[in-house]
């Protein structure tokens, strides 16, 4: 059985889908989650500008520089922090 995501785990793999611009229901689908979930990190995510909101039908999201800023420092800590615990066990 898969181990329960931290909020940080999920908000990493949202701005990961809306990379190139997604729409709320491939979100869910891909960050397996629900709509109501997807929704309070999307609005976190704009709030704190690093998701942006692309009127259209249907509205896209999309990470911001920002965003992808944000994302990649945090892969680089993950990545770094797994190394640690990999070389200590």
């Amino acid at each position: 059985m898969r181990a329960k995501r931290s909020k940080n785990e999920i908000l990493q793999e949202i701005l990961h889908i809306c990379s190139n611009g997604e729409n709320i229901t491939q979100i869910v689908y891909r960050s397996n989650t629900n709509f109501t979930t997807v929704r309070c990190f999307i609005d976190s995510l704009k709030k704190n500008n690093l998701l942006e909101e692309i009127n259209g039908s249907p509205v896209l999201f999309k990470t911001t520089a920002k965003g992808i800023v944000v994302k990649d420092r945090r892969k680089m800590l993950q990545d770094e922090l797994e190394g640690a615990i990999g070389k200590s066990a």
